[in-house]
């Protein structure tokens, strides 16, 4: 992988992980359409969430510092209800990893139609959150079980995490300003969980890797800048309710990279 092609990929991370996008699938497609496809991917993919993870907490480090610091002082429902969003992702990460991690780069197919299924969430959440007559509620238990569930299904290429989690939460009722919020701090811990996972992995040389250190520093630089970026105009679209424009472009890419396969 060349410091160019780094820099392409981890851009088109930092913007996806937070915009309801997917960022995996765009990685699929990004691999595929610049022929990168190799050994090197596991070990970029950790290095350029790993720098999303870091964007985020430098965006929301008011929040993240308000969850550790009531962690050992008065107890809060934001951390709770975070674990509590974490529990189908963890079942996820333990007892099906390896099948998780067979679809990836299996082709566009997949990809394409999870695409397509983002943009269904998208629309269906922003037309039902129009028709409400409330503004919503804060995410309560219940709702954090089903957005955590959401979590665990947008493992799949092309099925967007922030795009799936947030559209639960508003599909549940939760307060637009809340979601997203939400959404992006219950990710932090299983993003960089996997991140470990992954990392012991390259150490302990059951996955090889060759990714040049100029490459690995222009990708973990690109990703965490536009990260930043994306993760603080993430949270503006969905306070104004443009979530569709978002659906259009998913239902685009989508129909193109089954197109692409099935042609």
């Amino acid at each position: 992988m060349s410091w160019l092609e780094a820099l392409i990929l981890g851009i088109v991370q930092g913007l996806t992980e937070f915009l309801p996008v997917s960022s995996s699938g765009h990685l699929e497609i990004g691999h595929a359409l610049l022929g990168t496809s190799g050994e090197d991917n596991l070990s970029f993919a950790v290095l350029v969430h790993t720098a999303t993870v870091l964007s985020t907490l430098v965006v929301l480090w008011r929040e993240v510092a308000q969850l550790f610091v009531g962690t050992f002082t008065t107890p809060k429902w934001n951390q709770e209800k975070i674990l509590v969003s974490m529990i189908p992702v963890f079942i996820v990460g333990i007892f099906f990893k390896d099948e998780v991690e067979a679809l990836f780069g299996n082709g566009l197919l997949l990809v394409g139609i999870c695409l397509l299924i983002t943009a269904a969430l998208l629309t269906l959440s922003e037309w039902l959150q129009k028709k409400r007559q409330s503004k919503g509620h804060e995410v309560g238990y219940k709702d954090a079980f089903i957005i955590g569930i959401a979590q665990a299904c947008a493992v799949l290429p092309g099925l967007s995490r922030s795009g799936t989690t947030i559209a639960t939460g508003l599909l549940c009722g939760v307060k637009k300003e809340s979601v997203a919020q939400f959404s992006f701090l219950m990710v932090l811990i299983p993003i960089l969980g996997e991140a470990l996972l992954d990392g012991i992995k390259i150490i302990q040389g059951e996955v090889t890797s060759e990714l040049d250190i100029l490459p690995a520093v222009v990708g973990f630089v690109a990703a965490f800048v536009t990260g930043c970026l994306a993760c603080r105009f993430m949270i503006e679209i969905v306070r104004r309710q443009r979530l569709v424009w978002f659906a259009i472009y998913c239902a685009i890419i989508g129909t193109t990279a089954i197109l692409a396969t099935v042609c």
